[in-house]
């Protein structure tokens, strides 16, 4: 199914490709909130059942929470994760927007402030868990989500980034406690460009996979970045849609995931890529999309190139 992934309606900037009318220059806490709640409804409306968050996202789980409580809604799959502290202060001219920390102490912080907001958190995680972080290896964190996982039956994740995705995986589903494995869920970087993770695709088939960049930030629908836009160009002529939905058609069919995350902003972002649940690539299409996989040290160093907008 498509999630709404929160990380650019959260906070007035993200890594993220967009246009010059979009760019933010000034910044108004009410009706960026409003604007939020708004793209929440439309998605809901649209069949969308899964809500990814953090806090890491600016005010986005405070805006969802406050969504839920003013909403009547049934079946929905939240969930959120811990790790990144929001800095930026929705400055427009903030240099730093995030701080990184996997330490015991803020896993304790944030899952209290979480826990608070939502009575119906369905997947905690870890927020881009790297093997730099060491988080894999902080037995007091494993202890801390195992602990979680059993008194509020929820499941635990992990978000992953960079060029290393694969081996922290990996690592992630060898944590076990008497036979029990650990994590549940993995949400991955997984796009035309990206297409690593197909490598291991046999270890994660009893898990939810939980795709996110599916459009590469953005890249997948720039001439400038993809050598094969004319050929997405004629898919999407072809099934009526626009070469979002091909891109994500493309996750969908090729990982069959539990979620694929739209990182819609508007209201006609969500209408469009909910179009990609219309229609199946053919296996043809598909062998013929594979063709665009990047190296992951070529996607990795382009990604990097992005700058917060």
């Amino acid at each position: 199914m498509i999630g709404l992934g929160m990380a650019a309606i959260g906070r007035p900037h993200y890594i993220n490709l967009k246009d010059a009318s979009n760019t933010v220059n000034s910044f108004d806490y009410s009706s960026f909130k409003e604007k939020a709640k708004k793209l929440l409804t439309t998605a809901y409306n649209s069949g969308i059942r899964h809500f990814d968050t953090a806090p890491g996202y600016g005010i986005a789980e405070e805006i969802l929470a406050e969504w839920l409580n003013e909403n009547e809604s049934e079946s929905l799959v939240l969930s959120t994760k811990w790790g990144y502290t929001y800095v930026a202060d929705f400055d427009p001219n903030a240099t730093i927007h995030e701080v990184k920390e996997h330490s015991l102490e803020k896993l304790n912080e944030q899952w209290a402030k979480s826990s608070q907001l939502f009575r119906n958190i369905g997947i905690y995680q870890i927020h881009s868990a790297t093997l730099d972080s060491r988080v894999l290896e902080n037995e007091a964190v494993i202890e801390r989500l195992f602990e979680l996982k059993k008194d509020h039956h929820i499941e635990i994740g992990l978000s992953s980034t960079g060029e290393n995705q694969k081996e922290v995986i990996l690592k992630a589903l060898t944590i076990q406690r008497d036979n029990q494995d650990l994590f549940d869920s993995f949400q991955l970087t997984y796009n035309l460009f990206d297409q690593s993770i197909l490598d291991i695709k046999k270890q994660l088939q009893s898990k939810k996979i939980i795709v996110k960049e599916a459009l590469a930030n953005g890249r997948i629908l720039k001439e400038s970045y993809n050598k094969n836009f004319d050929y997405l160009n004629e898919l999407a002529t072809k099934y009526k849609v626009g070469i979002d939905a091909i891109a994500l058609r493309f996750v969908i069919d090729s990982l069959e995931p539990f979620s694929v995350l739209s990182g819609a902003t508007e209201v006609s972002h969500i209408k469009e890529n909910l179009k990609a649940m219309d229609f199946s690539l053919t296996k043809e299409e598909m062998e013929r999309l594979k063709t665009t996989r990047q190296t992951v040290e070529e996607y990795w160093q382009n990604r990097k190139k992005l700058i917060w907008n």
